[in-house]
């Protein structure tokens, strides 16, 4: 337990470092085509590339995320809205976590409004949430109840899906203590 919780504040440490200098950050993920042929395990585009520290099957959900450098801003954001206990202490998730990549495409200035007003923050963070493990066979057209109360939809077929239309799944059904986790290529904004 110490060696986790060492391991998870260290990646804390290093993403809230990351978030602030202009999300550059590490490396995101491959946009490569070298999916899985079948969702039934991860799948995605992005699988290959996406460089993990340690197998995250038996960790909570901030950390299994904190182990993937490509989502360490997610995990600061998460740890600036005081969301990691609530989310850890959730049964049966899924996250629609986005990448390095997607924190490129906010605006400097939108981003750093954003992490500066917490309430809006927990809400833009918490649309990423529903409260169901979503499995690849539910994806293809899907409605659902995020943890922010509004509706997300997922859109596609194969290996090849969507969130609201606009978010690309890079790599999905990556399986946490608590939650399944699927790789996005933007940052979402729920409804007005």
């Amino acid at each position: 337990m110490k060696f986790t919780r060492t391991r998870t504040a260290q990646a804390i440490g290093t993403a809230l470092i990351a978030v602030p200098l202009t999300l550059g950050g590490p490396t995101s993920l491959s946009h490569a085509q070298d999916a899985s042929p079948s969702p039934s395990g991860t799948f995605g585009p992005g699988c290959s590339s996406l460089s993990k520290k340690t197998d995250t099957a038996k960790d909570k959900v901030v950390e299994a995320a904190a182990a993937y450098p490509e989502l360490s801003q997610l995990v600061a954001a998460t740890v600036r809205a005081k969301l990691g206990s609530t989310l850890d202490g959730k049964r049966d998730i899924t996250v629609f976590a986005p990448d390095a990549q997607a924190f490129k495409k906010v605006a400097p200035s939108q981003l750093a409004a954003l992490l500066k007003n917490q309430d809006q923050l927990k809400k833009v963070l918490t649309y990423h949430v529903v409260d169901q493990r979503i499995s690849p066979a539910q994806l293809p057209n899907g409605s659902f109840t995020t943890l922010e109360g509004s509706k997300l939809t997922t859109s596609g077929s194969g290996t090849d899906f969507k969130v609201d239309g606009k978010a690309s799944i890079v790599c999905g059904n990556i399986r946490a203590a608590n939650a399944t986790l699927y790789v996005i290529d933007t940052v979402l904004q729920p409804p007005a």
